[in-house]
């Protein structure tokens, strides 16, 4: 190489180092951008609340919740394409036609107005969800494997939960608060900041429970329970008289539901709720070779095993991609640091 060409490439390489980012994009991932509008739809979908007037400290958090959401949904979104795992047109189109199904053409506009969605914002968000879920299956789920044993020792040594004196419920449960709670761990990060948006947060929630997403999943990434949102919402077995002696309406609601189902938005003292039974049992001792037990065994430990996978295939994501967050550094005052 000659000596012009050399301090040519060193003054390039120096240039492309200090550029400043396009005033359109808040980060990179991996060199592909996401913009401020981007994070704006975002904003005005889960956080924003007529009537309300954050501080615009508190709306800055809230956005860097937003952009933390987004470039960790972009990297698990370039994985699955570089592995050939995205939703193809036919399963998008289907999955929301399923959503579809049970409302009017009026009723689903409102569902989609409460989001701040546009029918085209769906379907987008489809795929990318969907893809993912292609992306989890094959890298974590699939490889889960509980065997005999581990069903035997699970049973072995919790043996006397499976004993219930008397009816219970095996129920699972999104709470969100509404002031920021330091203990909570879900995927996500995700926190409300106050009664409104703590509200708003429980109904994009719920609207997504009613589209069809996976209960577990919601609560592992945006459950503010800090002791039940990593095992998907599981609250375990709960008596029938725990209910009746917590609040009887609650029971009287919680007794009506088949399993699989879910309440509506409850409001309870430390929040908000959404509660879901998954099975009833009658009182009795359980043995080991009783399908349903094991059954429930299994369930348990994929789930936490699923759980713990995937906490940790986030991590690990995180640390391979290259990510430029230009939206913190401006707000940390470093608008030029990449």
């Amino acid at each position: 190489m000659n000596r012009v060409a050399l301090p040519l490439l060193l003054l390039s390489a120096l240039s492309s180092c200090n550029r400043s980012a396009p005033a359109s994009v808040a980060a990179t991932v991996n060199g592909r951008a996401i913009t401020y509008a981007e994070i704006e739809k975002q904003y005005q979908s889960q956080f924003a609340v007529a009537g309300e007037r954050p501080s615009d400290d508190q709306v800055l958090i809230q956005k860097l919740e937003v952009l933390r959401t987004l470039i960790d949904s972009e990297i698990m979104l370039q994985r699955a394409e570089k592995m050939g795992l995205m939703a193809m047109d036919a399963d998008v189109e289907g999955k929301f036609t399923e959503l579809k199904a049970p409302y009017t053409q009026e009723e689903f506009q409102k569902q989609l107005n409460a989001r701040n969605m546009t029918a085209e914002d769906l379907k987008t968000q489809l795929r990318r969800d969907l893809s993912v879920q292609k992306l989890f299956n094959k890298e974590i789920t699939s490889q889960i494997s509980i065997t005999d044993k581990d069903i035997t020792d699970f049973y072995t040594a919790n043996k006397a939960s499976f004993n219930l004196a008397e009816p219970q419920i095996h129920m699972a449960q999104i709470l969100v608060t509404p002031m920021p709670n330091p203990n909570v761990r879900n995927l996500k990060n995700d926190k409300a900041q106050d009664d409104a948006h703590a509200r708003k947060k429980i109904e994009n929630l719920y609207l997504r429970i009613r589209q069809g997403d996976d209960f577990a999943m919601l609560a592992q990434n945006y459950s503010e329970d800090p002791s039940s949102s990593q095992n998907g919402g599981d609250l375990g077995f709960i008596p029938e008289s725990a209910l009746e002696k917590a609040n009887p309406e609650l029971r009287k609601t919680v007794m009506a539901l088949r399993p699989g189902e879910t309440t509506g938005v409850l409001r309870t003292t430390e929040g908000y709720r959404i509660l879901k039974v998954i099975t009833r049992e009658p009182a009795g001792q359980r043995e080991l070779n009783d399908p349903k037990v094991q059954q429930t065994i299994r369930e348990t430990l994929v789930n936490r095993k699923d759980q713990l996978l995937k906490a940790a295939y986030y991590e690990m994501a995180r640390n391979e991609a290259k990510v430029v967050n230009y939206f913190a550094n401006r707000i940390a005052g470093n608008p030029e640091k990449n």
